[in-house]
């Protein structure tokens, strides 16, 4: 795939090329973090040139530019797809190549009726994913977070835990290095079957929030118990 050449973004010492597939609140607000933290993003939107794709690029500071899908994807070391569920898969394969690359999937199949939360599909996301491109290295993270917290981590009043799960563990360790620059912890729940437990855990922290008692995940060993507990 092409690039343009007035939209590269110049290579920053020690800097990750991200791309942020999706501009809607979780997108725009990721982007904008990575951004901040010195990484190169490259927003990859169906219409790049619009207004408001325009005036979020110019907000999220330096080293940051608009491309449609495939060419963002295409220009990136990490693929971040904050897309609605439904369409992930057509999105991922849509990109084109995506071999090698690192997808971290941030959506939930949530669907809400008559005041419950249930699942959408049999099995996570992300395993579609990593089915449907058996060549990247998906990783589920940064889905059971609001986006206001993304945005504003200290709000919460102590280091939030983010949970992922995918089969590289190189890929992973890529994707712990980047939510440590967002002010988070990570924690490795191993390979991508136990995605949807991660997916899961939104559920509970939107039944929680309804209830008036909104909670941020906080992962604390438990020495007191051994493995086989």
């Amino acid at each position: 795939m092409a690039i343009s050449l007035a939209t590269i973004i110049p290579a920053l010492a020690g800097a990750e090329i991200i791309a942020v597939i999706g501009t809607g609140d979780v997108g725009r607000t990721l982007g904008t973090r990575f951004a901040e933290a010195g990484h190169s993003v490259y927003f990859g939107s169906r219409t790049p040139e619009a207004d408001r794709v325009r005036a979020l690029v110019s907000e999220a500071g330096e080293n940051v530019a608009a491309l449609a899908p495939p060419e963002a994807a295409a220009a990136a070391e990490f693929i971040v797809l904050a897309v609605p569920f439904g369409v992930a898969v057509d999105v991922l394969r849509s990109l084109g190549d995506t071999a090698g690359k690192v997808v971290i999937d941030v959506t939930n199949p949530l669907i809400r009726s008559e005041g419950r939360f249930a699942r959408a599909t049999d099995t996570s996301v992300a395993a579609l994913l990593q089915a449907a491109s058996p060549e990247a290295h998906v990783v589920k993270a940064l889905n059971a977070l609001a986006y206001g917290t993304m945005a504003e981590p200290e709000l919460a009043g102590g280091t939030v835990t983010i949970p992922m799960a995918g089969n590289d563990e190189a890929a992973k360790a890529g994707v712990a290095r980047l939510i440590a620059d967002l002010g988070f912890e990570s924690w490795d729940l191993g390979p991508i079957e136990y995605a949807d437990v991660i997916e899961d855990m939104l559920m509970v922290r939107l039944y929680a929030r309804l209830q008036g008692r909104a909670f941020n995940y906080y992962f604390r060993p438990a020495p007191h118990e051994s493995d086989a507990d």
